[in-house]
């Protein structure tokens, strides 16, 4: 398929707003759509030329893009950022500076969708010396062929900023209308896939439903609805209930292959690199050829034996050197609480107890090395309250309360799990927004803007600087915060700057408020920074504004 047609349809969903009139605009190309190029067509209306799970990134830096755009539109990278800061879009200011170029290219050629997509995919490949130039040199490619308004969409792509509002629900209704399915069987098939542009080719192919678990490949996990107490709880799931320790520490999902292990966050980012200590600990402990768990990674202080918040595992998601000292100063325990897989078998649809039976049977325990979730069986509410004061005692947040007979389900938050802890139900907010410091903050953002999730757009609810420390030894400090934000900033006035919605944190506060001051039209009381989250959550998975409302309704009570 032509490029160019692929960007009409960019246009078009532009123009709308209605999620109704983005399916049916997604759901007609789709029909229309050869099998050759449809993986390729639906990541590229996601923005993306990789599926979810993959952890190869594009890599390429807004000021790299400034050469490029130099080098095709025949201007200098000055006059380049000029533009851009009048604009806030480096997709704009392509498509206007190519509209003027000064020099025409003498060999152009018609671009396609697969030379889009595979020169994009190149940049990850490239390394060693002359990386950069053949980097600027393979989108610098794209552009000088490219019309004006290709280069636009050819820009935000490479720079994951694509913005046409292609939600996961819009295109999960656009595969379901194009191929005649249901929409949930649409997504039941993306929790396990993970990635729609395979799913529309199983969709086309008519093979929606003949879908089986990958040991390799991360699926969605499971999720959980808070409760306020123990008889909510029982009246969600049903008595007698499983009531597991809720443990504060970092999803992981194993897969075991052989010898083989991977380990993927909730995020699906693989950090086996970041855990490798805890391969061997898992070949030994689990008795299968080939099995996917679900566990939380737990940190540990190996001197005083007692569990460590999650923040401290954290400083190993991201880590790329000295991965070995950074593990022997934060060990994790590794709290197996349920199998996915075994041995060939896919277990998702048995009952929750016939799973936590074959996990006991599976795993050889070894006290801070490798265990299994404490549990409770019980119908009796004082019991189960006994064991939560318990398991607040040890240092964890709470108990997890599941249906015995329910099935794992990925990638819903669903009522066959619920959580119930002992304090207001923190937030997951993105940052949108922050302020210049001054005094001991020169030159570092304070005063941060939070976003809750509405629809395809975040709304301000509240502005954040406790929580924060001055010295990063001592917790997440504004010099930390300000170098993962710096490079996401999209807009400035003054003091103040627009960030581009990547970096998610946990947000504590006092109550919420109704405010006149805030999009969302609601404020937090004297928010806190708890800790920073966006290793293992993307801003799809922060809390909405119906979240926010449920919250101010339920505190009013």
């Amino acid at each position: 398929m032509d490029y160019s047609k692929l960007v009409e349809v960019y246009l078009e969903l532009e123009k709308t707003s209605k999620r109704l009139e983005k399916v049916d605009i997604i759901s007609d190309l789709l029909k229309n759509c050869g099998k050759d190029d449809l993986i390729r067509i639906v990541r590229l209306l996601q923005g993306r030329v990789f599926p979810l799970y993959d952890e190869r990134k594009i890599g390429m830096s807004s000021r790299l893009i400034l050469k490029v755009i130099g080098q095709s539109a025949g201007v200098s990278v000055s006059d380049v950022e000029k533009l851009w800061r009048k604009k806030g879009d480096l997709g704009d200011v392509a498509e206007e500076l190519l509209k003027h170029k000064k020099q025409t290219t003498l060999a152009q050629r018609k671009l396609d969708v697969q030379k889009i997509f595979d020169n994009i995919r190149k940049l990850t490949e490239m390394e060693g010396e002359g990386t950069v130039n053949r980097k600027i040199g393979l989108i610098a490619e794209l552009l000088t062929s490219a019309r004006p308004v290709d280069a636009r969409f050819i820009v935000r792509t490479v720079l994951d900023e694509l913005r046409v509002g292609v939600a996961e629900g819009v295109l999960r209704d656009s595969i379901a209308k194009a191929y005649g399915f249901d929409a949930n069987d649409v997504e039941k098939t993306f929790d396990v896939l993970v990635d729609y542009g395979e799913v529309a080719e199983k969709a086309k192919e008519g093979k929606l439903r003949k879908l089986s678990l990958e040991v390799g490949r991360p699926l969605r996990v499971m999720l959980s609805i808070k409760v306020d107490d123990v008889g909510e709880a029982f009246k969600a799931v049903g008595k007698p209930a499983l009531c597991e320790q809720k443990i504060d520490g970092f999803r992981v999902q194993i897969h075991k292959k052989g010898k083989e292990v991977k380990l993927f966050t909730r995020r699906l980012e693989n950090v086996t690199k970041q855990f490798k200590e805890t391969v061997s600990v898992i070949n030994e402990h689990v008795k299968a050829n080939e099995c996917i768990l679900d566990s939380e990674f737990v940190g540990y202080d190996p001197k005083t034996k007692k569990y460590l918040p999650f923040q401290n595992i954290s400083q190993r998601i991201k880590r790329k050197y000295n991965i070995e000292s950074v593990a022997k100063k934060f060990p994790v325990v590794i709290n197996v609480f349920d199998v996915l897989h075994y041995n060939g078998e896919d277990l998702v649809n048995e009952e929750q107890e016939k799973r936590r039976e074959l996990l006991e049977k599976i795993v050889k325990e070894r006290k801070w090395k490798f265990v299994l979730t404490d549990k409770l069986v019980t119908d009796n509410e004082k019991k189960a309250m006994k064991f939560f004061k318990e398991s607040l005692k040890e240092g964890h947040e709470g108990l997890m309360i599941k249906n015995l007979k329910g099935v794992y389900q990925p990638g819903r938050r669903v009522s066959g799990w619920v959580k119930l802890k002992n304090v207001l139900e923190p937030l997951d907010l993105v940052i949108i927004g922050a302020e210049w410091g001054s005094g001991k903050r020169a030159g570092l953002l304070s005063s941060f803007v939070l976003g809750c999730k509405h629809g395809n757009e975040f709304l301000e609810c509240g502005m954040l600087g406790t929580g924060i420390k001055e010295k990063s030894e001592e917790g997440v400090s504004f010099k930390e915060l300000t170098k993962l934000l710096k490079p996401l900033v999209v807009k400035e006035e003054g003091r103040k700057v627009k960030i581009k919605p990547k970096v998610v944190i946990e947000v504590g506060y006092e109550e919420i408020q109704k405010s006149l001051t805030y999009s969302s039209g609601f404020a937090l009381r004297f928010p806190r920074l708890l800790r920073l989250r966006f290793m293992e959550k993307s801003p799809r998975d922060t809390n909405t504004l119906e979240d926010i409302k449920k919250f101010y309704k339920q505190q009013r009570k």
